[in-house]
């Protein structure tokens, strides 16, 4: 199956694609701040749930929200329908990188997208190209809770020197020019319903197409994700939503 399809099948029960609780969503856009007829961008948005909720917070404001995976997008134009927002968005089916940055977006949003970008420090840079001077920018990023034992390492497929912990993400951010005005860090609660969610989807999508050449597949798919979060990662890997203001120039 197209890895898109299956990416959107995942979060079915859970479109933010990032384990964060739509209340602490919320909580994160009010302490952004933006104005009622803020412009909005949301790089790698899936099916768009940060940019729509953000609207929700500017009743006057416009998002534009950028991916590659139709899928989700199609999944977004439905919603945006459905919540009478469909005018004040625009799904953009492209690579996130060569979006033309403007400069001139008040909110900027990569949420558990920054492998699009290359990595936290990358995102920093060529994300922040779209905000305006006063721009806020939201970004979800990965990091090591705990020091990752070689279950973890295998599971999530990487070296202990690709993430940081959650002080090495702020030094990060720093070095860049951009400060944590707001952060939330994602609780285990948080995790389990994302991971439980996700892997559910897929589950549910291969018991109820059990004669679809790729049931197998999708299920054998949530099984090793099960199992890689259970035996690997759960309680070792940390997502930490930043809102970050650049210093003035």
């Amino acid at each position: 199956m197209d890895p898109h399809r299956v990416t959107a099948i995942a979060h079915t029960h859970h479109p933010i694609a990032a384990p964060v609780a739509g209340v602490n969503v919320n909580k994160l856009l009010r302490r952004a701040g933006r104005g009622p007829a803020a412009r909005i961008l949301d790089l790698g948005c899936g099916q768009a749930a940060w940019a729509m909720q953000a609207l929700a917070h500017c009743p006057d404001g416009h998002a534009d929200a950028v991916d590659t995976n139709p899928y989700a997008l199609e999944r977004a134009e439905a919603a945006a329908t459905m919540r009478e927002l469909a005018d004040r968005l625009t799904l953009h089916e492209r690579d996130a990188r060569t979006y033309v940055p403007d400069g001139d977006y008040d909110l900027v949003l990569c949420v558990g997208s920054t492998p699009v970008f290359g990595g936290f420090a990358q995102t920093l840079d060529l994300a922040g190209r779209h905000a305006n001077a006063h721009g806020i920018l939201i970004v979800g990023e990965r990091f090591w809770d705990a020091p990752p034992a070689a279950d973890a390492l295998t599971a999530l497929d990487v070296k202990p020197t690709d993430l940081t912990d959650l002080a090495g993400l702020l030094d990060t951010a720093a070095d860049a020019g951009w400060h944590p005005i707001y952060a939330h860090v994602s609780d285990p609660a948080e995790w389990d319903d994302y991971e439980w969610s996700r892997t559910g989807s897929l589950l549910e999508w291969a018991l109820d197409n059990p004669g679809h050449p790729d049931a197998a597949d999708l299920m054998h798919t949530a099984r090793t994700r099960r199992s890689n979060w259970l035996r690997g990662y759960r309680g070792i890997l940390g997502f930490a939503t930043l809102v970050l203001r650049r210093e003035p120039r």
